[in-house]
């Protein structure tokens, strides 16, 4: 299993670059970011000191969306990138959360997003494309090799996925979704005439290291409410228990009265207070090392390549720690 680590773009941005040394020094193989320009510092400007500061990890957003850049210079930013730095990024992309509500739009359609999924991997890689009724080549980025990974919750959403991308970004580590949701979107890629296990699978979610329970879900409860925005869109779209949408996934939102994206990806703010512990404790992986290891191998049994921590509480260095110089050499025992 891969390991990856999350990380907002809070000022200021020199951190980022330290925590992404510090990770791949202590085994992690991919440093991702929020694409959110207006609530964080610009990632994509970050990205490029990542890679210079580290060897072998790969970057990339967790995740872009169709909707706050031209496709184009999307492509060209991980063409460029690479070009420099040896094939090292990764697109992670969605309809778009945060980065697109904040500046008054809403998510893209799935249409949308399919569109900008071809249109930056075929530039990305170097490869002539259909663009706006245009055809548009980066001839420099012949060598230039990228993985476009969806970020998905529902059912059209994870049909998207498996028919269309590279692998799936899930943002929660519950077994249950994890395997209702994997499934959906192999049975898509198969259904579309391609090898379901090329898939690349990442999961992402909160991960905290410690024995102090109480704590930790305080510290975690924000990621219910991020997740929570994603789950409201499906309820709007397919009511609480439709179309196949699991109960496991869609009841926990039924006190939620909104979302303040100042707070967004952060503790301690009231507008997560509707997440009860049992989401915590489901969604992210809380405890000691022992723990995280069941869960981990829980996940990995169900063909998960990745496991991308949200990094996001007051253990980040400790947390980092426990995975470099223990659970990480245990998964790979």
């Amino acid at each position: 299993m891969d390991f990856g680590v999350v990380l907002q773009t809070d000022p200021p941005a020199w951190r980022v670059v330290e925590l992404a040394k510090q990770a791949e020094t202590l085994g992690f193989n991919y440093g991702w970011t929020f694409d959110s320009h207006v609530l964080w510092q610009e990632p994509y400007v970050i990205y490029s000191q990542m890679l210079s500061a580290t060897n072998r990890m790969v970057v990339g957003p967790m995740v872009t969306n169709p909707g706050t850049r031209d496709w184009t210079v999307t492509a060209s930013l991980f063409a460029t990138l690479n070009d420099m730095f040896g094939n090292r990024t990764v697109c992670g992309i969605g309809r778009g959360d945060s980065a697109m509500r904040v500046i008054g739009h809403k998510p893209r359609s799935l249409a949308t997003l399919s569109e900008a999924m071809r249109v930056i991997k075929d530039l990305a890689e170097g490869r002539k494309t259909l663009y706006n009724d245009t055809q548009q080549h980066f001839p420099w980025a012949g060598e230039s090799e990228i993985k476009v990974l969806m970020a998905a919750y529902g059912p059209k959403a994870l049909h998207l996925c498996g028919s269309e991308s590279d692998g799936f970004i899930l943002q929660l580590a519950d077994p249950a979704i994890a395997e209702w949701t994997i499934s959906a979107v192999r049975r898509a890629a198969e259904e579309a005439g391609r090898d379901p296990d090329s898939l690349y699978i990442c999961v992402a979610a909160p991960a905290y290291v410690g024995d102090n329970i109480e704590h930790q879900r305080e510290q975690c409860r924000w990621f219910g409410g991020m997740v929570g925005n994603h789950v409201a869109d499906l309820v709007g779209r397919y009511g609480d228990q439709g179309a196949g949408v699991p109960q496991a996934l869609t009841d926990y939102i039924a006190g939620r009265e909104g979302y303040d994206y100042s707070g967004h990806g952060k503790a301690g703010h009231d507008h997560t207070d509707f997440v009860p512990d049992e989401i915590i404790d489901r969604f992210c992986i809380l405890g000691d090392e022992d723990a995280h290891l069941a869960r981990l191998r829980e996940l990995e049994s169900m063909g998960v390549d990745q496991f991308a921590i949200y990094l996001m509480h007051d253990q980040k260095d400790e947390t980092l720690n426990a995975y470099g110089q223990r659970i990480i050499p245990a998964m790979g025992s």
